[in-house]
């Protein structure tokens, strides 16, 4: 495994809310741990919920469409690189094909295509964000 790859696991560990993880890939095994003080543990009510709820608190209501979901865990970036023009901005038409964001996983850029036409009515992460696999990331209404 790649040095790089596992300081990259590191800062995305230690920037998470996780106190334990482990990995074991091509004969390495990794096995994080962060120390949690007595008040850390007495986490208020609103963050219990956020980790016990599959949908993310205060979500913007989803307008109809078709939704563009994220193949893979990683970073969302809505333009290729910083300070350039987004791929797409919300009410801007897409063809099939349109690449629309990127997720980065492991220092790796994967574009991401649109897989139909129409309006893009909300795009949902903001730049910069972590993104889950299946988490949707834009909505596209038809045309």
């Amino acid at each position: 495994m790649d040095t790089n790859i596992i300081r990259q696991l590191i800062e995305m560990f230690e920037k998470s809310g996780i106190t334990d993880m482990e990995l074991e890939a091509e004969g390495i095994k990794l096995k994080l741990g962060k120390k949690v003080s007595e008040t850390a543990t007495a986490a208020p009510a609103a963050a219990a919920e956020y980790i016990a709820s599959p949908t993310r608190p205060q979500e913007k209501p989803r307008p109809s469409g078709k939704q563009i979901k994220s193949p893979l865990v990683g970073t969302y970036y809505r333009a290729p690189s910083a300070g350039a023009k987004p791929f797409v901005s919300e009410g801007q038409q897409v063809k099939e094909g349109d690449v629309v964001c990127i997720v980065e996983a492991m220092k790796v850029m994967n574009e991401i295509k649109s897989p139909f036409s129409g309006t893009v009515t909300q795009i949902l992460p903001a730049d910069g964000d972590m993104v889950q696999y299946d988490d949707v990331l834009l909505i596209i209404e038809e045309n």
